[in-house]
């Protein structure tokens, strides 16, 4: 019993020095590819491109993967690359995720490597942008690539890193994201048993990170309504059936859901109507009208209800107008609440303290953002964090959106990122190691 207390104590001991000694392994790597890390976050900005048709950056991806040695597969979910780093000894399989596509958003920053890309997005041909900063997340997991290559032969396990495309959603009518990649199998061969992934902030100061338990984003699940009426001339509204007065009615009901049907001092819920379309002359009443809106929750019980609720106010309300209303719900994307497993994220928090420091990691509310890396975490036990990408001297309240023209990321940031990945990755193996 002594010798087994004993054994206990000293690797309790040991196991310190040991993170010790690779935090400023990891650390000095950081900031010798830092450079590069910036030099790919510029090219991966100027040469955005939209979901599944990531090809240029899949290839930019896939080269440097393989000039490091590893095992490299292309063309996963359409674009997406995937890579194994076998370490020198036996080990757990820990997978990192880098989200790939860009936006249909013109570029408004005054930036030597600002976008002037176009793509086609919806049939047309529009203004491409990495307006979510998915730029900085390929840049950050090429970073730990490269250093955990390096230390090879010390890992106990092995790295799945894994460069995804179509966040933001594929296009309508394919399939794509990180629910495509999980269909096809990148979470087994090797079998991954936790998986860490992170998010640029555009709003939160450089060299923070902003974590928690349990939901961090929540379920997103888009809706198509469609109001079929009867046309008239604008002069005898008594001659039809009006969809655009049953638009508004809907529209203003579906704003009672949130506010007269959900639990707000538990937890937040969103339904937003985004766009509605019908009618092209100020004196014709139309035959239809067409409304897009998205749902958010942090509980599945709230999602379900809440798409129960939509139903049936669009439905009646059809109904009471003489209109025939069509619901598609989920239209073209449904994604999960992003979950942080409790047990993994108790166990890892120390890790993010240890490379951040304790007074830059902050325990946060869940936001009403999605992330389609939630498919990932109904699988296997994942944490999804916030990585500060704003400029210390610039008020949060003048940091451009996520989604705009004039989003901006302080690439400073970005060596805590690659520094945060490495060491949760290190970290885990070292205390799973078989």
């Amino acid at each position: 019993m002594k010798t087994l207390i004993f054994g206990l104590l000293a690797l309790a001991v040991a196991h310190p020095v040991s993170q010790a000694s690779t935090h400023k392994q990891i650390q000095s790597g950081a900031e010798a590819i830092e450079h590069k890390v910036i030099e790919w976050r510029r090219h991966l900005h100027q040469n955005p491109e939209l979901g599944n048709r990531e090809f240029k950056t899949s290839q930019y991806i896939a080269t440097h993967l393989k000039a490091l040695g590893l095992e490299v597969e292309t063309g996963v979910a359409h674009t997406g690359v995937v890579a194994v780093l076998k370490g020198g000894k036996p080990g757990p399989v820990v997978a990192l995720r880098a989200d790939m596509d860009a936006l249909p958003v013109k570029e408004r920053v005054d930036l030597p490597f600002a976008s002037t890309a176009t793509g086609e997005y919806m049939g047309k041909e529009v203004p491409v942008m990495h307006a979510c900063g998915h730029d900085t997340h390929v840049a950050i997991v090429m970073g730990v690539a490269e250093i955990l290559t390096g230390m090879k032969s010390e890992l106990p396990g092995t790295i799945k890193f894994i460069f995804q495309p179509a966040e933001e959603g594929p296009p309508p009518g394919e399939e794509g994201g990180a629910e495509l990649m999980v269909k096809e199998g990148v979470l087994k061969n090797p079998d991954v048993d936790v998986i860490f992934g992170l998010h640029i902030a555009a709003g939160t100061d450089v060299g923070t990170i902003n974590v928690r338990k349990r939901g961090i984003m929540a379920s997103s699940d888009d809706f198509k309504i469609t109001i079929h009426g009867k046309q008239a001339h604008g002069s005898t509204p008594w001659d039809s059936v009006d969809p655009i007065v049953t638009a508004s009615q809907i529209i203003n009901s579906l704003q009672t859901i949130v506010s007269r049907h959900m639990p707000l001092t538990q937890q937040a819920s969103v339904v937003t109507v985004g766009s509605i379309h019908g009618g092209v002359r100020s004196n014709i009443i139309p035959e239809k009208v067409e409304m897009l809106g998205t749902i958010r929750t942090l509980s599945e019980y709230d999602r379900q209800q809440i798409h129960e609720l939509v139903r049936k106010k669009a439905t009646l309300i059809g109904d009471t107008m003489g209109a025939k209303v069509e619901v598609d719900l989920p239209f073209s994307s449904a994604y999960p609440v992003t979950y942080n497993d409790p047990e993994l994220t108790d166990k890892m928090l120390p890790t993010l303290k240890a490379v951040a420091g304790a007074e830059n990691v902050q325990i946060i509310a869940p936001i009403t953002g999605a992330e389609d890396f939630s498919f990932y975490a109904q699988e296997v036990p994942g944490i999804f964090f916030f990585l500060g990408g704003k400029p210390k001297d610039l008020p949060a309240t003048k940091a451009a959106p996520h989604h705009t023209p004039d989003f901006f990321i302080d690439e400073s940031g970005m060596k805590l990122g690659v520094e945060a990945l490495s060491q949760l990755a290190l970290d885990y193996m070292q205390a799973n190691a078989d």
